[in-house]
């Protein structure tokens, strides 16, 4: 049996959802499993764009063999060698004894550590701006190293106007019989899910993900076609202005995102105590406990805020251990320009704070706005006054970071759903286009 969608008329999606795997990468929880993405491009020639991971290699030979309609195989383009897009890479050599591999001259090297030498005489290659071409379609390969392996490469097909994105524009999730991200509410169920997939697996190459967005602003694209998630044909620009944000660390939104460890429940108890405050105060908070949300739902909430509040007691002299996790998974990607306070507990040697800042002080653009508040075993009486003034001053500095704009009197706003981009002015022509992404009056929200 078969489970196989059209992309386009020539490109078929051949991949397989994984909902059984408890673990991605041996690191990542997915409790709504994991799309493996594999795409046939059916011309003069076939051509498979990366295979799948072994989780899931029944369904997609099954895939590949009923798209091919007994056709053979042609040409196999790599585009990233970690193996849950190579496992099946082996088999294919093997039921398609003509078929040729395109790929990098890293993922070659790579190729033969993972298989052994037998592949050599059937690789080509390839490198930026190298074209191949399989009858009507002409596709363009271009480099994206370290996104998020130093050998990937992306495929532009210049005939159907397809960018073939390798691990780039990915997203955690099953596909659960859809294909395209407008057949779901994507900001709503699955924004989340691409945020958190790209801050823990490519979040610490934003210098490379801005070189690759600088290179796909030059071509003319109607469809991204990821590794893992949904396929985008509509409203490309609301990803792409997604990842240009995260590449360059800069926060989604104002507010505050409060991440604490506690043993006993007093550390917990002044969290709770602060975030009230700051939510009486109009501020937007998100809470986690380190000790029982993974840390990848916290770094991604780190790339989302533009306030981090560490609070955390002292262990063996030291950072409690799941928060000291958190806090170097935090500097092992590389996240820039947070403005962050810290709170400590310890009964007789409060280091905690020491501990957080020595982990965080190398990050750049980071600032710690406030000296470090001290709780001794219980927030005392006298301390909630204390940390009332330090919610003020966290609200006021949240606030004065996105000053309300003044308007002339009549004037609306109108926010692009895309992109973010403002227009203002009496009304939204019925006939405007985003200066930015081009989408039309339609996709256009009126705030005041």
């Amino acid at each position: 049996m078969y489970c196989t969608r059209k992309v386009n008329d020539d490109y078929t999606w051949v991949g397989a959802d994984g909902r059984r795997l408890a673990m991605f990468e041996g690191v990542f929880d997915v409790p709504n499993g994991i799309s493996f993405n594999s795409y046939l491009l059916r011309d003069e020639k076939t051509v498979l764009f990366d295979t799948s991971d072994a989780a899931v290699r029944r369904t997609f030979r099954e895939n590949l063999l009923h798209a091919l309609e007994g056709r053979s195989l042609d040409y196999v383009v790599v585009h990233h060698m970690e193996p849950d897009h190579t496992a099946e890479l082996e088999e294919l050599v093997l039921r398609f004894p003509e078929v040729q591999i395109y790929c990098s001259a890293m993922a070659k090297t790579m190729m033969t550590q993972f298989f052994g030498p037998g592949f050599q005489e059937r690789i080509h290659v390839v490198k930026e701006g190298d074209t191949l071409c399989t009858g009507r379609h002409t596709l363009r390969f271009i480099a994206a190293p370290m996104v998020h392996w130093p050998e990937v490469l992306m495929t532009y097909d210049e005939t159907d106007r397809l960018l073939l994105t390798a691990d780039a524009f990915g997203c955690f999730g099953a596909l659960n019989g859809r294909l395209f991200a407008d057949e779901v509410d994507f900001d709503r169920d699955y924004l989340d899910e691409a945020r958190r997939y790209y801050t823990n697996i490519v979040g610490k190459y934003g210098s490379q993900v801005q070189a690759v967005l600088k290179k796909a602003a030059e071509l003319d694209i109607a469809m991204l076609l990821p590794l893992h998630g949904f396929v985008w044909r509509k409203e490309l620009g609301y990803l792409l202005h997604k990842y240009d944000l995260w590449s360059r660390y800069e926060p989604e939104e104002r507010g505050v995102l409060i991440a604490y460890a506690s043993v006993y429940g007093n550390t917990e108890n002044a969290a709770n105590i602060l975030a009230c405050r700051l939510s009486e105060r109009g501020v937007r908070v998100q809470m986690f406990d380190t000790s029982v949300t993974p840390t990848s739902y916290i770094l991604s909430a780190a790339f989302r805020y533009s306030h981090l509040v560490f609070a955390a007691t002292t262990y063996n002299a030291g950072v409690f251990i799941t928060m000291e996790e958190l806090l170097h998974d935090i500097a092992a990607h590389d996240l820039q320009n947070r403005r962050v306070v810290l709170l400590e507990n310890g009964s007789w040697a409060p280091a905690s704070g020491k501990g957080m800042q020595k982990i965080l002080q190398p990050l750049k653009g980071w600032q710690q706005m406030e000296d470090t508040f001290t709780i001794r075993s219980a927030l005392r009486e006298d301390q909630t006054m204390q940390l009332e003034r330090l919610a003020a001053t966290l609200a006021a500095d949240v606030q004065a970071a996105a000053p309300a704009e003044e308007k002339p009197e009549g004037q609306h706003r109108y926010v692009c759903k895309v992109c973010g981009y403002v227009y203002e002015g009496d009304s939204l022509p019925e006939d405007y286009k985003c200066p930015l992404c081009g989408a039309g009056a339609e996709y256009f929200k009126q705030e005041s």
